[in-house]
């Protein structure tokens, strides 16, 4: 493996497999450092049993599906009330359209199929997929991951939806703020080279965190000028789009090994130029 990442600091702000990716970046000649800018993430439960159980007594028009892990949490937790079964018939009943293979593969399990899918693993490509439809006085479950997501939300909004449902099997916890002003200090003196995000609420969180100290242009101008902000995949580089940060690095593939060797090639091609 070239180790395009000599000399390297790389910050993971993602907690998640934080030491397989730490071996990664050091196999790639790099030296990791972990600035988690989310906390735990954790199964809701009694949000998703009552969402379950409304699911299933009124399957929506359209099912909106945009996690596999999202999905696999909302089929084991029904297997546990024991309607996995009806679970299974209020999806068959429902148009379903499903954003990254994931998904797809998740549905795929059960025997499903989604109608709409979007081109690129994007909510934004979810978006235009669903463009060719009527939506119009239906109603709607959008299942999500630990957020909301209030781009699909207005969207759906215009197009007449009459009733929306959000089902979040996960919730999203921030992190310590120590973390955070540990993070947002390596990116404004810069002590770090580069940045990877995994999950759209990492950025959001930093990026709430360095507002409220009076830093964000600052340090939106550290990450566009001298440190490499990396995106797992296209939903999270959105994310950081919206909040004004724009990735240099998105893997074509998106696993987060994918982008530390995106990461890698990038600083390697900036050798060159």
């Amino acid at each position: 493996m070239a180790q395009n990442l000599l000399g390297k600091k790389v910050a993971l702000a993602g907690p998640r497999k934080s030491e397989e990716m730490s071996m990664i970046i050091e196999k790639l000649g790099g030296t990791p450092v972990l600035r988690p800018a989310q906390g735990t993430v954790f199964l809701d439960d009694e949000h998703l049993e009552s969402s379950i159980e409304a699911w299933v007594k009124h399957p929506p028009d359209w099912t909106l599906l945009t996690t596999g892990m999202g999905l696999d949490a909302i089929f084991s937790k029904a297997e546990q009330m024991g309607v996995e079964d009806t679970l299974t018939a209020a999806l068959s009943q429902s148009q379903i359209a499903a954003r990254g293979y994931k998904t797809v593969n998740a549905l795929r399990k059960r025997g499903l199929k989604p109608v709409v899918r979007d081109d690129d693993g994007s909510t934004s490509g979810l978006i235009r997929e669903l463009g060719a439809y009527s939506l119009e006085g239906s109603r709607v479950l959008v299942q999500l991951h630990g957020e909301s997501a209030p781009r699909l939300m207005a969207w759906l909004s215009d197009q007449g939806v009459q009733e929306i449902t959000q089902v979040l099997p996960y919730r999203h916890v921030p992190p310590e703020e120590s973390e955070l002003a540990l993070l947002l200090s390596d990116i404004l003196n810069q002590q770090i080279d580069a940045i990877t995000f995994t999950s759209a609420p990492q950025i959001r969180f930093l990026v709430e965190y360095a507002e409220q100290h009076g830093k964000l242009e600052q340090m939106k101008q550290r990450l566009e000028q001298d440190i490499v902000a990396a995106a797992v995949g296209k939903v999270t580089a959105q994310a950081m789009i919206e909040e004004g940060v724009e990735p240099k690095v998105v893997p074509a593939e998106e696993r987060m090994g994918s982008m530390m060797v995106a990461l890698g090639k990038y600083f390697a091609e900036q050798k060159t130029v």
